[in-house]
């Protein structure tokens, strides 16, 4: 089973009656490899040294050489060593400084020190740059130097250790610790130790999320089965992420937020991820995809990309209308509009040019349901129809109240749904990568069409799992174990691939 494991050089540097969790001894740690035989901790080194060679750096080299989560890795203790090697970070942590200490009612006159706990500070209102620091430099306790003047200036970073905190500083940490530990996600029980651990990403407050919180809760209880540990985290979590083996990003992706920066951090980390930043780049964008489908040979309607200052006459020359125009990196039907006429489509062209310097054109195609093939690893998953929603010509009508009203769905097994489908679906996804797609395809009497290829698709036990069920989740973890049991050679170039 997962679980936190603090060392420490003597008793009085951090007792057992200040935390649940387990304190060790440093020097036990080093001399019994066998304590953990079968486990995978967390481990939070608080040695009181990380100088090279030290007993503090043995444990957490030795931590990293036994497969364990320790914090921090040898890299930060070395980064960290000299101004040199943290310089590179300090024009983005000023910046996030002195942002902070631009909303203070009073700005600090004088010279001072921070302590930077686990990503929290010891000082209230600097809170973002506390998170920013924990995110470049992941160590437990860091004492930051701070020049004060019109703008605040970081003269040093050093690593800090809590037996030489003071008893209101001791009391900070202790607490910092406490919050970073805690988890608020009611894991089903095992009677057996869990061998790896899977984050999954999502916003409980996210209208139309890929996969609701009762399906995570689903896989989460097949993750016991598979000696998976599967907890949910969310946008604040950034700083958590290497406590985890894998990465599963179940809210909607853009390469412009956190689920982006999510991605890119778990391959810095060596990690398995659904989706990864290639195919993040690759799928939210739908010119792209156009020129790599086409380029495939693979049936696409017919489209033309047009910018402000040329292509709109030869869209509607070889289109016709009605037309569909697409923004680049729309999801969920949004940012798809159907045009009627020359003028309408000059007016929406003005408007949709303010955010991006080209569109997409496709001709319309209607039909009563779109077909979605998850594939997975190359592999077909599931087969579904998504039904257009009522009176409307997409699978999800957008209201002007904000509401997103969905049409019906049909779901079938891979080998019952038509073979041209799939073979089809899983041409394109081949175009994309090896991780998990959705494959959008319109099929009438002229043929299969590829209309689109997600790189975050619906993942539901009620609906994509249908006919599946459990399975579907059993397939996922496949995946993920298939790569850690690799071991870390296994994803280098992952996201590269052509």
């Amino acid at each position: 089973m997962t679980d936190w494991l603090i060392l420490t050089e003597r008793s009085i540097d951090f007792a057992q009656s200040e935390t649940p969790h387990k304190v060790l001894a440093v020097r036990d740690y080093l001399a019994r490899p066998d304590l953990f035989d079968g486990l995978r901790p967390v481990i939070i080194n608080l040695s009181r040294s990380y100088a090279y060679q030290s007993a503090g750096y043995y444990a957490s080299l030795l931590a990293e050489a036994r497969g364990h989560r320790v914090i921090p890795t040898v890299a930060t203790m070395l980064e960290l060593s000299r101004k040199s090697l943290y310089a590179e970070a300090i024009p983005d942590l000023e910046s996030s400084l002195n942002k902070d200490a631009a909303k203070l009612i009073e700005r600090p006159a004088k010279d001072f020190r921070m302590l930077i706990a686990f990503g929290l500070s010891s000082h209230i209102g600097f809170e973002k740059f506390g998170r920013i620091l924990f995110d470049w430099f992941r160590c437990p306790l860091i004492e930051v130097s701070i020049k004060a003047g019109g703008v605040l200036s970081i003269t040093r970073l050093k690593v800090a250790s809590p037996n030489n905190l003071e008893d209101a500083d001791r009391t900070f940490f202790s607490a910092s610790l406490a919050a970073y530990c805690k988890r608020t996600w009611a894991k089903p029980r095992s009677k057996t130790p869990l061998r790896w651990s899977l984050a999954v990403l999502h916003n409980p407050r996210e209208q139309m999320p890929p996969t609701r919180l009762s399906s995570i809760e689903r896989l989460a209880r097949v993750g016991i089965r598979k000696g998976v540990d599967v907890e949910p985290i969310q946008a604040r979590d950034l700083r958590r992420l290497a406590e985890f083996d894998a990465l599963f990003i179940r809210e909607t992706t853009s390469v412009s937020d956190h689920t982006f920066r999510f991605a890119r951090r778990a391959e810095q980390e060596g990690m398995p991820v659904i989706d990864d930043t290639v195919s993040m780049i690759r799928c939210t964008n739908k010119v792209y995809l156009k020129e790599k489908l086409e380029a495939a040979n693979l049936p696409m309607p017919k489209s033309v990309v047009f910018s402000e200052t040329s292509g709109l006459e030869r869209a509607a020359d070889e289109l016709g209308f009605p037309l569909v125009v697409k923004i680049p990196d729309g999801s969920f039907s949004r940012g798809v509009h159907k045009i009627g006429d020359g003028l309408a489509l000059a007016k929406l062209a003005r408007h949709l040019f303010k955010e991006t310097d080209l569109l997409l054109a496709q001709e319309f195609m209607p039909t009563e349901y779109d077909w979605r093939v998850g594939v997975l690893g190359g592999q077909p998953l599931f087969a579904c129809q998504y039904m257009m929603a009522h009176k409307h010509w997409q699978i999800v009508r957008h209201t002007k109240d904000g509401r997103a009203l969905e049409g019906g769905f049909k779901t079938f097994a891979v080998e019952d749904a038509p073979s041209e489908v799939i073979n089809i679906a899983v041409r394109a996804a081949s175009m994309m990568g090896e991780g998990l797609y959705g494959v959008d395809l319109k099929q009438n009497d002229r043929g299969v069409f590829v209309i689109e290829v997600n790189d975050n698709p619906n993942m539901d036990t009620a609906i994509e799992g249908a006919v599946l069920k459990d399975q579907l989740w059993e397939r996922l973890l496949d995946w993920f174990l298939a790569k850690l049991e690799a071991g870390p050679g296994a994803m280098k170039g992952f996201a590269d691939r052509d």
